[in-house]
């Protein structure tokens, strides 16, 4: 008896990125019974060799640009939030 593929389902992608040189937060919208919540993740991206790889572990020099980022997330969820509170008409 033939199997039938299973479906999986498609992966999520963020609804918002902020990219700075190598460093990027993701913003994830998770909908949940009082409304919209926002989760962000942070990567660094670099090159080893020919290759491009990713890691969530940052070196002294980065620090600054994470915490830009970070401020920068903050301020795109916080638009967000306001958005949904007095959405203009």
């Amino acid at each position: 008896m033939p199997q039938t593929p299973s479906k999986k389902p498609a992966p999520t992608k963020p609804v918002h990125e902020i990219r700075v040189g190598g460093i990027r937060a993701s913003i994830w919208r998770n909908e949940t019974d009082k409304g919209p919540r926002f989760n962000t993740t942070f990567e660094r991206s670099y090159r080893d060799g020919e290759e491009w790889k990713s890691s969530d572990a940052f070196g002294r020099d980065d620090l600054l640009t994470v915490g830009f980022v970070a401020n920068e997330a903050l301020r795109w969820i916080v638009e967000q939030r306001q958005q949904q509170a007095h959405p203009c008409v």
